[in-house]
């Protein structure tokens, strides 16, 4: 019975063995070696955009900052709230932004933060160039708002840091500090006042002059930081690849980067044919992280809504904790993250609380042609103000040629309801006598909504404030 029961399991093993290799020498003949080394090439040209998104977001924005004249430890910044000449990834259109973009391989940089006033603070955070979170800064970040010097160091710097600074280990060589200065209204005088307190700021290597801060003002300038989606995406990607170094978690992408001709030291020089399929894969990447998008407001923060947070919390965490968990890496979300944003905070919710949606009440695409209405109920839970913007759905940067972006709770302008709530209109046109409550919308193009709150309270994490969901106006 043994033997009889051996004999049938080798039979079994060699017939196994028998299809394999007829259904390798099928495979073989169904495809020639120069198909399949396409197919490797797209396959591993997808999982590497969706991998690279926030490496080429960085370039990209770092690469408008030079277009801009501006270069690495020094900060380029709006001397005024930006427009749709800046395209960056969703924007905050209601407040000074200052951008320090840092580089410690040639040392340590410092970057200064002045203190808050009672008219003026500064908000943000340190990322390296992979928008991993290294702080957060102002009242809800290390300094407290009382102002500090940060100390970014290089990897793998061995020497004690000096005393009397806040120390931040960099994982890259290079990175961005988002700082933003806020304004008490849109006054022109409150705007200046923004704007000298941001110009505070300090940034020079360590043991430097202080003063030696270079700013270079992008104020109505073109700004174009919006992800290409062709084969200049590689390009970006391989700019990053030489100058950073690999970390740990990622050296699995080296063979992958390999094969689409991207290698550490080598020039990146893709023949016509493989362009081509680079083209095809970016694209299709594209759409797989579209799609991850619009299916991230599945859970709603409001229950009944469609305002969300499109990220999943292994992502979300990881971002502020250097992907801390060993078996997690929220790779796919990171890259839904900075297909549409840049920049991540150490702790969201601590200073700022951000909810998106692309979907009305109805749960249809919001469209651009049509009008629409929020409903900001009173008593919003801020200890500094909140506002809305409305973006361009497909390239996630402000509506180009719009006359204004957003409107903001600090924007005295804004007309109130008798409770206290405040209607904000989105159209082609503005509702009669609702002018100042009304932001345009391009009748040509769907657009998306996001909805922040700075200096977030208590109230709104245990949703006894929510926020309702848009309504089409007929």
């Amino acid at each position: 019975m043994f033997m009889k029961h051996i004999t049938h399991r080798l039979h079994t093993l060699i017939l196994a063995a028998t299809t394999t290799a007829l259904g390798t020498a099928a495979f073989a003949e169904e495809f020639s070696p120069e198909e399949l080394q396409k197919r490797a090439i797209h396959r591993r040209a997808v999982e590497a955009v969706i991998w690279g998104m926030p490496a080429v977001n960085y370039e990209r924005m770092l690469q408008a900052t030079i277009d801009n004249g501006g270069k690495l430890n020094q900060v380029v910044y709006w001397s005024r709230p930006v427009n749709s000449k800046n395209q960056t990834l969703t924007p905050n259109p209601d407040t000074i932004y200052l951008n320090p973009f840092y580089d410690t391989s040639k040392g340590p940089v410092v970057v200064e933060i002045p203190p808050a006033d009672e008219n003026n603070v500064i908000v943000g955070s340190f990322d390296v160039s992979w928008q991993n979170a290294l702080a957060d800064v102002g009242p809800a970040g290390e300094d407290k708002g009382k102002g500090a010097k940060y100390l970014l160091l290089p990897p793998g710097y061995k020497e004690s840091p000096p005393e009397g600074y806040i120390v931040l280990q960099s994982e890259t060589y290079r990175g961005f500090v988002i700082l933003r200065s806020n304004f008490k209204s849109r006054s022109d005088a409150d705007i200046k006042s923004a704007v000298e307190h941001g110009k505070k700021v300090k940034v020079y290597p360590l043991g430097g002059d202080p003063n030696s801060t270079v700013f270079v003002d992008a104020n109505d300038k073109p700004f174009d930081a919006t992800i290409p989606y062709d084969a200049t995406f590689f390009e970006y990607l391989d700019r990053f690849v030489q100058a950073e170094p690999w970390l740990t978690r990622d050296k699995a992408m080296i063979n992958p980067l390999k094969t689409i001709g991207i290698e550490k030291g080598k020039p990146f020089k893709p023949d016509a044919k493989t362009k081509e399929i680079l083209e095809s894969a970016v694209r299709e990447a594209h759409s797989v992280i579209a799609l991850q998008y619009e299916n991230g407001f599945g859970t709603p923060f409001f229950e009944g809504t469609h305002w969300g947070l499109p990220i999943p919390e292994d992502t979300r965490d990881g971002l502020g904790n250097k992907f801390a968990d060993p078996n997690h890496y929220g790779v796919d979300g990171r890259a839904v993250m900075y297909h549409m944003a840049y920049f991540s905070p150490k702790v969201l919710g601590a200073g700022q609380f951000y909810l998106m949606n692309p979907f009305d009440q109805a749960g249809k695409s919001l469209e651009g042609s049509k009008t629409y209405r929020l409903t900001v109920p009173p008593n919003a839970p801020i200890e500094q103000y909140w506002s809305v913007t409305a973006y361009d759905r497909e390239t996630h940067a402000l509506i180009v040629g719009m006359s204004r972006p957003s409107l903001a709770s600090n924007d005295k302008a804004v007309q109130k309801n008798a409770d206290g709530s405040t209607d904000v209109y989105f159209g082609p046109k503005a509702p009669a006598g609702k002018e100042s409550n009304w932001v345009p919308t391009d009748p040509k193009r769907q657009f998306e909504l996001l909805f922040r709150l700075y200096g977030p309270k208590k109230e709104l994490f245990e949703k006894t404030w929510k926020l309702p969901d848009v309504e089409k106006v007929e």
